[in-house]
């Protein structure tokens, strides 16, 4: 089997990562757009980890750090590869990121109705805050 790697994305891939949010991740955002991944390259471009094997994609997170939160997003695996350390090591890569930025606590956004990522992050050491809420405004229409 091909040696997994795991890496910052280029700004090249960006099409195929969004097909591929298509495939592995669930649930969409007013983000989620070639529009809205482009900022984000361009704003933080190590941000972005993708994970590929055989230089096929297989894995992605969103390793976003604004100078005093830590917050993941799009921890997404290709069904095909799931159960293979790839979360893991997306994950391993997205704290390792965020210990050298001086953050200290990670947070991500779990979908209530996803179970398998539920148990996925709770296998990785994350644990609900049910005293919170997400509150949400769209700034555009």
């Amino acid at each position: 089997m091909n040696e997994l790697r795991v890496r910052a994305a280029g700004p090249g891939e960006l099409d195929a990562v969004l097909a591929f949010w298509k495939t592995a991740a669930e649930g969409t955002s007013i983000s989620d757009d070639r529009e809205g991944v482009e900022r984000l390259v361009a704003r933080d471009p190590e941000a972005l980890i993708v994970a590929e094997r055989g230089g096929v994609l297989v894995g992605t997170v969103i390793a976003g750090f604004d100078g005093w939160r830590c917050h993941l997003y799009r921890l997404a695996v290709h069904p095909d590869h799931r159960r293979q350390g790839i979360g893991s090591a997306l994950l391993t890569a997205a704290e390792e990121r965020f210990a050298g930025l001086g953050g200290r606590r990670g947070d991500a956004m779990v979908l209530l109705r996803n179970e398998r990522a539920q148990h996925a992050w709770r296998a990785a050491g994350y644990a609900p805050q049910e005293q919170w809420r997400r509150w949400v405004k769209p700034l555009t229409d």
